[in-house]
């Protein structure tokens, strides 16, 4: 269509510049226009000279992307972006060991792993979600971690992060294998419909899902925010990382000016969805990531999105892959990134995530 209506465009100049009355001169200019248009044309499909090419999976770590998404798609860009959305972490990586895709926002394990497998291909630029684990309960009596010895806690993701991160907190507050029964379930929606035919029970959610579920059951309410828990036990600054953004090395070498660039944005469109969950909430919708936007409303200030890179970024990451390296070192890759790792660019964190109050009605 596009390549039709311009060639109708440069047919009527051609017209209104006389040729049918023989003129040479006016015929040469068309000529010189004909000429512009199909080289113009001939361009279409093509990268265009400063395109990024990004691709993020459906959840949380997407969410600080919404702004610059919505911006890129306006024009309002210096970059031209391309984002694509995926269900799993294999089908972006697979995008980029191919070459087909520049930056990608996975979670901070898989980054990691990746690493490993590329042999050193990709670097980490950013931490864009912190912690998103929330336990949920009914049981008013449940307010630090040492009410949980001798209580069973659901949750999904057996020999995972959830699992490690859990399994860490218990152990640095005292606690001995089996003081707590843990109790796999395979998604996370089988965790909130046991919540809501008991709410007295213990169920580790990570965000939407823990908001949606006291939304449903407005017994329920949020026991612990395991991101807290973990910082109040760091000494060296470490942090729960949920998600990283990942640049292929070879694109990071030949165009840092870019990735800069991206940065930038990116810092800019975490500091929106934090500042306007309204907003965010609506474009969360439309992007497919959460289902309903008064769920996306209450959940975004507690889904701890941010974009810190440089210096601070190495810090907190860096201790939370020693956390899981020590619990299982599969998790990571075998064994823990090298330092080319960990992009330390000239960038400074801007923005963040404001402080967080949860409403007292769901």
């Amino acid at each position: 269509m596009r390549q039709k209506r311009e060639m109708h465009h440069i047919d009527n100049m051609c017209h209104r510049s006389g040729i049918r009355h023989g003129g040479w001169s006016r015929l040469f200019r068309c000529l010189c226009l004909m000429l512009t248009g199909m080289l113009l044309l001939g361009g279409c499909g093509k990268r265009t000279e400063g395109e990024v090419r990004v691709g993020s999976l459906k959840g949380p770590t997407s969410l600080g992307l919404l702004f610059l998404m919505d911006s890129a798609k306006k024009g309002e860009t210096s970059l031209s972006y391309e984002f694509q959305m995926a269900v799993g972490a294999e089908e972006l990586l697979g995008l980029m060991t191919r070459g087909e895709l520049d930056i990608a926002l996975v979670p901070a394990n898989v980054a990691a792993v990746f690493y490993q497998k590329s042999e050193g291909g990709i670097a980490v630029v950013d931490i864009n979600t912190l912690g998103v684990l929330y336990l949920v309960t009914g049981d008013s009596e449940v307010d630090s971690v040492m009410d949980l010895k001798g209580r069973t806690i659901y949750l999904t993701g057996k020999g995972t992060t959830p699992e490690a991160v859990l399994l860490y907190i218990l152990k640095q507050n005292g606690f001995n294998e089996g003081d707590c029964i843990l109790e796999y379930k395979s998604e996370a929606t089988e965790v909130a419909a046991l919540l809501a035919e008991n709410p007295d029970g213990l169920g580790l959610l990570p965000q939407p899902f823990a908001t949606a579920a006291m939304m449903q059951n407005q017994k329920l309410k949020e026991a612990l925010d395991m991101n807290k828990e973990w910082e109040r036990l760091q000494e060296d600054g470490s942090s729960m990382v949920t998600g990283v953004t990942v640049v292929r090395r070879e694109f990071l070498e030949e165009h840092e000016d870019r990735v800069k660039v991206f940065l930038k944005d990116h810092q800019e469109s975490a500091a929106a969805i934090n500042e306007n969950p309204e907003e965010g909430a609506a474009l969360s919708v439309a992007a497919g990531i959460v289902a309903r936007e008064e769920i996306a409303k209450q959940a975004i200030p507690f889904c701890n999105i941010t974009c810190v890179t440089g210096a601070e970024m190495k810090e907190r990451l860096q201790g939370y892959l020693a956390v899981l390296a020590d619990f299982r070192q599969e998790l990571v890759g075998g064994s823990l990134p090298g330092e080319d790792f960990y992009y330390n660019g000239d960038m400074t964190r801007e923005g963040g995530r404001p402080d967080k109050e949860r409403p007292e009605q769901r």
